[in-house]
């Protein structure tokens, strides 16, 4: 954004004093939208030996809608004033192999083309799966391996210092281990919508999830006719973002995914 922009306006001061994350600080929003084009532009680049899922289209979706319309999702809360954060980060959330949750970041995310984010997942989630650590999960098992109550005591300091102050305690302990926002895909374990949390160990003020895809009938142009339709659902911080931020979101989303082939080729 070469715009510059107030992050502390008198309401973000406002907000950031009678909210207390992330307790009564959420704003949460669902919408469904119309992904019959993108289904047909994944399937034509499938065919072309991309293989492209919901995940990749969105990870990319996301991180350019907050590099360009959205940068109030790329802040976090430090001694009560909001920070941008120096890079713009997805959080993905990875389904391992004994059920349990792992996650994998991806760095500066509204830079990568589709080709270099498939890639890029391919490598990191087997590495997930297979065990290797990430910030996250090095910081779960940090916690973990401590015995009671000193785990309650440590992660009651991590909070404080890291989650509520925004200040770092080392590479793993930092307000920006998590990334500028958390994906999910849960209609891929046959979920159609959800309710997301806003993570209390993060800064991360947004979680965004993708729900399953069903055929429903839809009016385009006065007429009823059946579309793919995906249900997603958003938490918000509501001391750094607005609704009107994430109806913003929604609607960048939205007008790329009509148009999918113009969209990503002419970003990459």
């Amino acid at each position: 954004m070469s715009q510059q922009i107030n992050w502390n306006t008198n309401w973000r001061k406002v907000a950031s004093t009678i909210y207390r994350k992330p307790v009564d600080s959420k704003l949460f929003g669902q919408s469904d939208i119309d992904v019959t084009e993108l289904d047909r532009f994944m399937a034509m680049k499938r065919k072309e030996g991309v293989k492209i899922t919901y995940t990749h289209i969105f990870t990319i979706l996301l991180a350019r809608c907050l590099n360009e319309e959205t940068p109030q999702f790329n802040t976090y809360m430090k001694f009560g004033r909001v920070v941008p954060r120096p890079s713009i980060d997805v959080m993905i959330s990875v389904l391992q192999a004994d059920g349990s949750m792992g996650s994998v970041k991806v760095e500066q995310a509204h830079e990568k083309s589709l080709q270099e984010l498939v890639q890029f997942l391919k490598t990191e989630i087997a590495d997930s799966r297979k065990g290797e650590e990430s910030h996250h999960k090095a910081s779960k098992n940090l916690l973990a391996v401590l015995p009671w109550p000193f785990r309650g005591w440590f992660f009651s300091l991590y909070k404080k210092v890291v989650v509520d102050w925004g200040v770092s305690l080392g590479t793993n302990l930092s307000p920006n281990s998590f990334g500028s926002v958390i994906l999910t895909n849960i209609g891929s374990i046959g979920l159609d919508t959800g309710y997301p949390a806003l993570m209390p160990s993060s800064t991360v003020p947004l979680v965004f999830v993708l729900g399953g895809v069903k055929k429903k009938p839809v009016v385009i142009n006065d007429e009823i006719v059946i579309r793919n339709i995906m249900t997603v659902s958003v938490a918000i911080d509501h001391r750094v973002a607005d609704a009107s931020h994430g109806g913003k979101l929604l609607k960048y989303i939205k007008r790329a995914i009509q148009e999918p082939e113009v969209y990503f080729e002419s970003k990459s």
